[in-house]
């Protein structure tokens, strides 16, 4: 079983790194209390589980069913990084929310079901365990053992990132503060997917 890594652990990294609705859930309770924080933090990363037990289960039956679907799902996978790309560079440098945004006061409940609730209601999720994917899958290995591993590996640097933000929350806030870093580094993080969906496309 050959799963290319590099690519996918690159493509996830920069997914990772740009900010989101998770991002500014998690980072908007943690500037206020790093107990809240932590309460979304694991309500994003309940729904983040719910997302890759529905992509391995539905990519595995769908490949076992169809093995020539690998291809059609690698291609929309290819389109689907060429749109996040362009749109994180039409939107570089934009304003989405932040941390220094006022938070109502929220029962322990209430934080954790609102953060699993936006991640599992974000379409854009999903998208990324069913594109990314197939582009690091063995088309020759069985496809339910390599989208269990994927899975497992995307939601565990997902939650690394958190326990890196929640206790950094006001470092990074101030980091991207500033419309210009945080432009530039959009930028980058844009053009990487570019380059990434220009690499699948041509191997």
């Amino acid at each position: 079983m050959h799963i290319a890594w590099g690519s996918f652990l690159l493509a996830l990294l920069v997914i990772v790194l740009v900010p989101g609705p998770d991002f500014v859930l998690i980072t908007s309770h943690a500037a206020a209390d790093a107990r809240r924080g932590w309460l979304a933090a694991a309500g994003v990363t309940c729904g983040l589980l719910i997302h890759a037990t529905a992509a391995t289960l539905g990519l595995s039956a769908l490949v076992a069913t169809v093995p020539a679907a690998l291809l059609v799902v690698k291609t929309i996978g290819v389109a689907y990084l060429v749109w996040m790309g362009v749109q994180i560079l039409r939107k570089a440098g934009k304003a989405v929310g932040g941390p220094d945004a006022p938070q109502p006061e929220r029962s322990n409940r209430s934080i954790f079901l609102r953060a699993l609730l936006t991640d599992v209601l974000n379409p854009k999720v999903l998208l990324t365990f069913l594109t990314l994917m197939p582009q690091a899958m063995d088309p020759t290995a069985a496809a339910m053992p390599q989208a269990a591993l994927l899975s497992g590996v995307a939601v565990g640097l997902f939650g690394v990132w958190w326990l890196i933000v929640i206790p950094s929350v006001r470092w990074l806030s101030a980091l991207l503060a500033s419309p210009r870093r945080r432009k530039v580094f959009e930028r980058c993080c844009g053009g990487a997917l570019l380059a990434m969906a220009t690499s699948i496309a041509l191997t």
